[in-house]
């Protein structure tokens, strides 16, 4: 319609429409048209039919366009109004929204308003409430729409406007999200009754909790939870509330998992419960917090109910059981969604068949793998290649590539998984692991030979199998050449090879590896420095180490306990105070506390140097910072007193330790000991501490032995001699050539070499049979008798094996003044 026309024809209609009445135009004449035209628009027939709405809302837009101050209202109201009819809610609507403009929406609901209730039939007040929304949503639209929300509301209330749910909703809802919560709970108090339904409920719930309103968003669902509530909880509800509840950002009071569960309870109650993804959420969060059993609860509780539980959430109570090796619930649990219906997917499988194979139970992984490829009562999960990788990986880890390599041809022939770098990763690995380097290495060959990628682990692995069966210089070699083709190193290549030389005293090769890394750039770690430094410290290469740990430092790195006591071991060994000191302050300064092992370097330098007044301040330092003394503490400064030759307070620590301390000593500290005493020719306090030892259970061992043969030999203690030569067979403890150099000389002196020979061979030496031994066709129980020769020892014409006889003297000794010698 042309707008100049149609504002003539609205300021001439009666004069023309008279015309009519007086006067009959011709047909086709331009009166005619121009008459019917305006009839046809203006003042439709009511007994025609009603207009319908797309004409009308298309009329009544191009009525409206020009700006607002030059807008017709009589042409309007006879669009809209004429004959006592009213447009329908739905044109009112896209009429307001389709303006554009707040102002001009703002306007034709102002002129809506004027019009409602006196020109309209009853019942017309709808109209009102979609001009109002319109003109909402359009205010929406604005930048600084926030402050503009209350004027409008007040404005429908001023015009009487009855809001309707949706117009309601949305101011609530944009109020809320505009931060304005309080005036959203106005809007929602000040509603009519019948208008807070759920969907209300629902909206204001949510604007409360988005703005940390916990303990008021939930009174407004206990509402909806009462059980004489006319509006109730719905699906929506339920996963507005949990869902809330459980974000990470969530504003607010916080509210425990407990809560949440409880809350579940009661939407149960109600047939309402969480979806899949908010429920798995719930099940996860309860068991990151250690309550597993909660969540065991939580979803059994709904699977009981009723609720719609789906794969997911039992994966993650699954994955949760799994951690902790409880395979009893987790059977329980499949159980239980076999007997509600639920499907397990291949997560569910690969959860299954991976705890198996972590926890060792390689047997069961494969049957749950073969009950999933054969399908478990109508269920079937065609495994992927991460499952065949879990299990290969499993079998390589037991010892049992060989099934891993089995498995990798079923994946290509029955399933067609392709195998990754991963699948040969593992293999090599598992072949390196059982010593089988040649099989690892055609393996790789076969990977590079199906253009399978290589990644730094696959340089990785087979460099570690190389080093650890001694075969450096191939794992050397296989290195450069992986470089040449374009495949670097990383900190864990590095921290192999230079370990692996360090283990075998090649210090200079490890440093040479060191400046290579260096040189390349390779991103490190602080692995590496840490393993070169001990390496050099044990070499007392200390210059070096030094170096390295200004390069560890450069790098960003910090020194641990152990690598500050491998450098105060080197330091101590290279009899540098003023260096061990300035690891000391160091250490300290960094905020690295000293261990056990600190201190017990520290008491074996000073002991070692004499200064036993600046040992003991360190143990009772020690003691101070709460450090328990270890038997090490003790056996370095027994060992030193008795190096000392103060044997006195040597013994006084030693009760020490099981008086105070607690702490049991061990053979070392016992050898120490016996040694000393024997030599003070204290024999018989030497004689207490093998006593002692037996008491308390501390094997002696040959030197033990040794120390007292020594002294016995200088108190000619004979029986007492044959005694422990017996327990020395009682006990399977080998005598050594100091052994024998010691009974020889004495035995032979007083013509006990038949008793020495007995000894050498095994059997008892102080009566016929030793208690504790079984004779068997005699031979003594405890060593394997071959042809009446002693286990361990050959016995040939006589003559004890390792020695040759010459004149009654063992060989080996050369017999000088009837004293044995060692050559």
């Amino acid at each position: 319609m042309n707008y100049n026309l149609s504002r003539s024809a609205s300021r001439h209609s009666k004069p023309l429409l008279h015309l009519l009445k007086t006067q009959t135009p011709k047909p086709k004449s331009p009166v005619f048209i121009l008459t019917h035209h305006l009839c046809t628009n203006l003042s439709p027939n009511p007994n025609q039919p009603p207009q319908d709405d797309d004409t009308l809302i298309t009329q009544v837009l191009q009525l409206l366009q020009p700006n607002e101050k030059d807008w017709n209202f009589d042409q309007l109201h006879t669009l809209l109004f004429s004959n006592s009819t009213s447009p329908s809610s739905h044109s009112v609507f896209h009429i307001t929204r389709r303006l554009g403009a707040p102002s001009k929406a703002i306007k034709f609901f102002d002129y809506i308003s004027e019009n409602v209730g006196t020109t309209t039939p009853p019942g017309s007040n709808g109209l009102l409430s979609s001009a109002f929304q319109a003109v909402l949503e359009l205010t929406l639209r604005e930048p600084t729409s926030e402050k503009k929300l209350i004027k409008l509301y007040k404005m429908a209330k001023k015009r009487n406007v009855a809001l309707d749910v949706n117009t309601a909703a949305l101011l609530v809802r944009s109020l809320g999200t505009a931060g304005m919560e309080d005036e959203a709970v106005m809007v929602f108090n000040e509603l009519d009754s019948g208008l807070k339904n759920t969907h209300i409920h629902n909206v204001v719930i949510r604007v409360l909790l988005n703005m940390g309103r916990v303990d008021d968003a939930l009174k407004v669902l206990d509402e909806m939870l009462d059980p004489e509530a006319k509006f109730r909880v719905d699906d929506f509800t339920g996963d507005i509330v949990i869902g809330s509840l459980l974000r990470k950002e969530q504003k607010g009071r916080r509210v425990s998992v407990e809560e949440i569960v409880e809350l579940v309870s009661k939407f149960g109650k109600h047939g309402v419960f969480p979806n899949s993804p908010i429920l798995t959420k719930l099940v996860t969060v309860l068991c990151r917090n250690g309550k597993v059993s909660g969540a065991w609860d939580v979803l059994h509780d709904v699977m009981d109910m009723g609720g719609a539980v789906e794969a997911a959430s039992c994966n993650a109570l699954l994955t949760a059981l799994g951690r902790g090796n409880d395979f009893k619930r987790m059977s329980e649990l499949m159980v239980k969604m076999e007997e509600v219906g639920i499907k397990p997917n291949l997560i569910t499988f690969g959860i299954l068949i991976n705890r198996l194979c972590k926890s060792g139970r390689l047997d069961a992984a494969l049957e749950v793998f073969e009950k999933m490829s054969g399908g478990v009562k109508g269920v079937s999960a065609k495994p992927d290649v991460i499952i065949y990788n879990t299990l290969i990986d499993g079998l390589c880890k037991a010892g049992r590539p060989e099934e891993g390599l089995c498995l990798m041809g079923k994946m290509r022939s029955q399933d067609g998984c392709v195998p990754n770098t991963v699948t040969y990763n593992c293999l090599i690995d598992g072949f390196n692991k059982v010593g089988d380097i040649e099989r690892g290495r055609e393996l790789f060959d076969k990977m590079k030979e199906e253009g399978i990628p290589l990644n730094v682990v696959t340089l990785n692995t087979l460099l570690d199998g190389l080093c650890r069966h001694g075969r450096l210089n191939t794992a050397l070699e296989f290195f450069k050449e992986m470089q040449r083709d374009g495949l670097k190193g990383n900190a864990v290549t590095y921290t192999i090879l230079i370990t692996s030389f360090c283990n075998v005293n090649n210090i200079s090769k490890a440093m040479e590896l060191f400046d290579q890394m260096l040189s390349a750039e390779c991103p490190t770690d602080a692995k590496v420095y840490h393993c070169l430094i001990s390496g050099l410290s044990l070499a007392g290469r200390m210059e070096d180490a030094s170096f390295v740990v200004s390069k560890l430092k450069e790098a960003g790195f910090s020194m641990d306990n152990v690598s500050y006591n491998v450098m105060i071991n080197g330091f101590s060994s290279k009899n540098k105070p003023d260096k061990i000191h300035e690891m000391i302050e160091e250490m300290e300064a960094s905020g690295v506390k000293p261990d056990s092992v600190t201190y017990n370097t520290l008491l074996a330098y000073l002991s070692k140097a004499g200064d036993f007044k600046s040992a003991h301040k360190v143990l009772d330092r020690m003691r101070d910072e709460g450090i328990v003394p270890t038997v090490v503490t003790f056996g370095t400064l027994i060992h030193a007193h008795c190096l000392d030759g103060d044997i006195d307070k040597a013994m006084r620590i030693f009760r020490d330790m099981g008086s105070k301390s607690k702490i049991p000593p061990n053979t070392v500290i016992y050898n120490d000991l016996i040694n000393s005493l024997c030599k003070k020719n204290d024999v018989e306090q030497a004689l207490y501490l093998m006593d002692d030892m037996k008491d308390k259970g501390v094997r002696p061992n040959t030197q033990t032995f040794n120390a007292l043969f020594k002294g016995l030999r200088e108190n000619n203690l004979l029986e007492k001699a044959f005694q422990f030569m017996d327990r020395m067979v009682e006990q399977a403890c080998n005598p050594d050539y100091i052994t024998m150099e010691i009974l020889t000389e004495w035995l032979s002196c007083v013509g006990e070499i038949r008793r020495l020979r007995k000894f050498v061979q095994g059997y008892p030496v102080s009566k016929t049979e030793a208690a504790g031994f079984k004779a068997t066709e005699g031979k003594p129980a405890g060593f394997k008798a071959t042809e009446g020769k002693a286990a361990g020892f050959k016995v040939t014409e006589g003559k004890a094996a390792g020695f040759k006889a010459t004149e009654g003297k063992p060989a080996g000794f050369k017999a000088t003044e009837g004293n044995a010698n060692i050559i």
